[in-house]
């Protein structure tokens, strides 16, 4: 880890315009000097004299303005470019093969009766970026720590299969079930990096595109925050991300740089595939896209290395004294060198140099096929080489190389830089052929005309293939390669639990402050309180985690080199280099990549963290719901907090603060096991039951949402009779109705279950109705069992049928059956198929509204009296009421008026 010495200074760049001159005669000197140069060398001269000194300013530390963006030629100039240290011929068979089988395989997937598509292209134009990072950058994990950790840009996945294949990691079998992974199971391949459906191949999911970048800079800091508390000794590791230049308009690309700049996260480095095409068409016809990126990642603190040009260009460079070619390079549209791309010589000299004498005298000794193979870097082994080696010596900042390459590269010239490129997923034979002669490999006419076109493998002891094993040995081991070493945690007995089960008494808390209490107990655990992560966005002080600040501290790899302006209070914010809680600052994104970063550590460096993500609930599933479905796919384990849940408690927030509906969101999950708590005893069995699950010995591939609220309530203690396996699975009886004759039974979660223990005593007093109460603690686990049961039904008729969970949990009570909760009437409804009897639901459906809470649950008629009207309503149906009670109950409790209700109790922002 760099040292603060060699990171960037707060102040980075600025023109001295308050800063007085001491001496004014030795500055107009160097004026002076300037102007010289100008007037007798031009100014292309002085341009480079200055640039020059610019660099040499850096060299000696002193500050200068930054240039936000350079010419449009390489970074690494050709006379700084190490020695190649590998053996470029076999390196350029060993990538041949790898294209060509990557093209079959996905050729082949498009063949009659199947047609399940792929991409070509991708992989076609950074097939050598990656070949050299296999070869000679990618650790592996033999060496027993985590290796490096590579983000594979998704299209690309057809072309680390097709090197899997030549390394006999993967068979032909394998290589023919690309995309169907049922159907041809057990030797389906994913269609792209999916850890959950292949855990034994890839690492990270990176499709959806962006979720790619912002994963890896959170792995980088991840890897940082392990290390800084000695967790894992995580200094080899380095994080290689692949992107692609159309990737990065992506929200999630670009929106964190500054945290990895800021950090001076040196193990990392993003190499973008500049093939200047998105999926339908340029990425920037008129503009450039490398120049573009440039300056986004040199405004954010980023090392930039440009990889333009390939080796054939360095004469004509050589020859540019006046600077009229790199002129050219620096004027010249992407839409244009798209065009050159896909033309012939004679259109590239008469276009590219031919309207200016100078230039195209450059090239006059040239043919027309040597200037039509004046090539890109991104396909040159030994610039990409000098750029990855720069890279992962630069110390001080992440870096990012710019490559420039030709999407569909080899593919010939109806792929080469095309439009369609990205949907053409099926060669022709006279493709083939054409692909084949430049590859040079042998295979016959005869084998491309019949049938299928065949795989090409030079055989197990080629000398292609042994070169590939001994640098795969020499790296430390195949990649990608997911590798599971963590042993089970110990777990606390059931003592750690005990405070928080014996409930609040008198006082009235929060379900969120019970949560933090239970998380205070769990810390103080020697062996498991040090793998707890705490992760917040900027809100550690709303959800009642201010506590955790003095002894947990708050991670920051620089420590808090000022004086708090609290330092004198007990819950002072306090920064550590070894700090637990990471705080993101206000970005739900950020926070929710590392969340999955910590969740998936066991798995990364074998040491098993436990991340704890607390948000407002309306900005988690709504706002990042894509990371956590990578988060699913990733694997990845922890706890994830929906505070300040529900769609009235948060009263004076508003529409976009109030959540009635994130539970919903979270039911789609099926990694997601998600509970709607209402005491804190019930959180204590869930917590208990999520760590058994995810970090026990028989651990499971899911993570725990609990959604928390802000309104304090008296949590009683837990009951000697708990029904731990009804709050586990759903749904436990709470309150038995001991008044009225006529029964019912009222389901609440949440929030919810104090109005209906209310709306209980009112039934019993005032109408004679005996109503149970149940709590369901999850309206999601219990229409997933239930689902699960159907299915099991449906396919083994023979079988004696099993009946859900909730259905013979319930089968017992004498409906109707009403649900209630602070979520929209969906949440409920999820189990309404299984309910033994008449069900109905009650919720807040509808936008949210800043008023008060007794105000707001009117308006949705999910208050107390409401419930009771609900329960009326259905014991008339089955005429067991009046229906006339009806109306006197609205009357009654004046439902038909908002401000009639209770406001109920303010405040409660924890």
């Amino acid at each position: 880890m760099a040292s603060g010495s060699d990171r960037n200074p707060i102040i980075i760049g600025g023109l001295p315009s308050q800063v007085p001159d001491f001496d004014p005669e030795e500055t107009q000197e160097w004026l002076d000097s300037l102007d010289a140069a100008i007037d007798e060398r031009g100014r292309e001269r002085a341009r480079y004299l200055m640039l020059r000194l610019i660099e040499r300013a850096r060299e000696k530390r002193v500050a200068v303005p930054e240039m936000r963006s350079t010419d449009y030629v390489n970074t690494i100039p050709t006379k700084s470019e190490p020695f190649f240290p590998g053996n470029e011929e076999i390196e350029r068979r060993i990538l041949n093969a790898t294209r060509w089988n990557a093209a079959v395989m996905v050729s082949r997937a498009q063949r009659p009766g199947i047609g399940v598509g792929g991409h070509i292209a991708t992989f076609a134009s950074s097939a050598s970026l990656y070949d050299v990072g296999f070869n000679h950058f990618f650790r592996g994990k033999d060496e027993g720590d985590g290796g490096d950790q590579v983000f594979f840009q998704g299209h690309a996945s057809p072309g680390i299969y097709a090197r899997a294949f030549l390394l006999d990691r993967l068979s032909e079998q394998h290589l023919d079930a690309f995309r169907q992974e049922k159907s041809r199971a057990p030797y389906g391949l994913s269609s792209y990096p999916h850890p959950r459906l292949m855990p034994d191949f890839w690492e990270f999911p990176t499709v959806s595109m962006g979720l790619g970048p912002i994963g890896a800079i959170y792995q980088a800091r991840m890897n940082r925050y392990m290390h800084a508390r000695e967790i894992a000794d995580t200094s080899k590791s380095h994080v290689w991300a692949f992107l692609g230049d159309g990737e990065m308009d992506e929200p999630e690309s670009l929106g964190q740089l500054t945290i990895a700049a800021r950090e001076g996260l040196d193990n990392l480095t993003f190499v973008v595939n500049c093939n200047l095409q998105r999926l339908d068409g340029p990425v920037r016809g008129n503009g450039k896209v490398i120049q573009e990126l440039e300056s986004v990642f040199r405004g954010a603190g980023w090392n930039v290395i440009k990889l333009i040009w390939d080796r054939s260009w360095d004469p004509l460079l050589a020859q540019d004294r006046d600077g009229i070619l790199v002129n050219r390079m620096n004027t010249t549209p992407d839409g244009q060198f798209q065009t050159y791309a896909t033309e012939s010589g004679a259109y590239i000299r008469d276009h590219f140099f031919g309207d200016d004498q100078r230039l195209r005298a450059m090239v006059d000794g040239m043919t027309d096929d040597q200037i039509l193979h004046l090539g890109r870097g991104g396909h040159d082994h030994k610039k990409i080489y000098a750029a990855f080696k720069a890279a992962v010596e630069h110390k001080g900042q992440p870096t990012v190389i710019l490559a420039k390459t030709v999407k569909g590269w080899t593919l010939g010239p109806n792929f080469e830089g095309r439009n369609a490129t990205h949907q053409m997923k099926k060669l022709t034979v006279a493709d083939l052929k054409g692909f084949r002669d430049r590859l040079h490999l042998p295979i016959s006419d005869q084998q491309l005309e019949s049938g299928l076109p065949p795989y090409y493998h030079p055989g197990r002891d080629s000398e292609e293939i042994q070169y590939m094993h001994d640098r795969r040995t020499s790296l430390g081991g195949y990649v990608p390669t997911r590798v599971v070493r963590a042993k089970p945690l110990s777990l606390p007995d059931d003592k750690a639990y005990a405070t928080v089960k014996k409930g609040t008494g008198q006082q009235s808390i929060a379900t969120t402050m019970a949560f933090v209490r239970l998380l205070k107990d769990l810390m103080r655990d020697k062996e498991l309180g040090r793998r707890f992560v705490l992760i917040a966005p900027d809100e550690y002080r709303t959800f009642g985690m201010d506590s955790f600040f003095p002894s947990a501290k708050i991670y920051n790899p620089l420590g808090q080199q000022y004086e708090s302006v609290d330092r004198e209070l007990l819950l002072a914010y306090k920064e550590s280099p070894t700090g637990q809680m990471l705080h993101d600052g206000i970005s739900e994104a950020g926070c929710t990549a590392s969340l999955i970063a910590a969740g998936s550590a066991y798995a990364t460096h074998g040491e098993p963290l436990i991340p704890v993500y607390v948000f407002y609930s309306m900005f988690g599933f709504q706002r990042t719901g894509d990371q956590f479905w990578q988060m699913s796919d990733q694997l990845a384990r922890g706890f994830v907090l929906g505070a300040t849940a529900g769609r009235t408690t948060l009263t004076g927030e508003g529409l976009q603060h109030a959540d009635g509906h994130s539970q919903l969101l979270a039911s789609t999950n099926p990694g997601c096991v998600a509970y709607d708590p209402a005491y804190a005893y019930e959180i204590a069995h869930i917590v208990q039951d999520g760590l058994r699950r995810m970090y026990g010995p028989d651990s499971e591939d899911v993570f725990y949402y609990l959604t928390v609220y802000n309104e304090p309530i008296q949590h009683p203690a837990e009951p000697e009779d708990v029904d731990v396996e009804g709050i586990v699975k759903g749904v436990h009886r709470i309150s038995s109705g001991t008044a009225g004759s006529t029964p019912a039974q009222i389901l609440a979660s949440g929030v919810a279950v104090p109005w209906a223990l209310e709306a209980q005593k009112i039934l019993a007093q005032e109408w004679n109705v005996k109503a149970d109460v149940w709590s369901a603690t999850s309206w999601n686990e219990l229409r997933r069992e239930a689902v699960e049961v159907e299915r099991h039904n449906l396919l083994h008729p023979e079988e004696d049928q099993r009946i859900p969970y909730v259905t013979r949990k319930l089968s017992g009570a004498e409906g109707p059956f009403i649900a209630v909760s602070d979520w929209m009437r969906s949440v409920p409804d999820q189990i309404a198929r299984w309910v033994p009897g008449t069900y109905q639901s009650l919720g807040a459906d509808g936008f949210g509204f800043a008023d008060t809470r007794g105000a707001a649950r009117r308006f949705f008629h999910i208050d107390a009296q409401s419930i009771v009207l609900g329960v009326l309503t259905e014991l008339a149906k089955e005429g067991k009421v009046d229906r006339s009670a009806l109306k006197q109950a609205i009357d009654r409790y004046q439902l038909l008026d908002v401000a009639a209700a209770d406001p109920g109790a303010a405040g409660g922002d924890a």
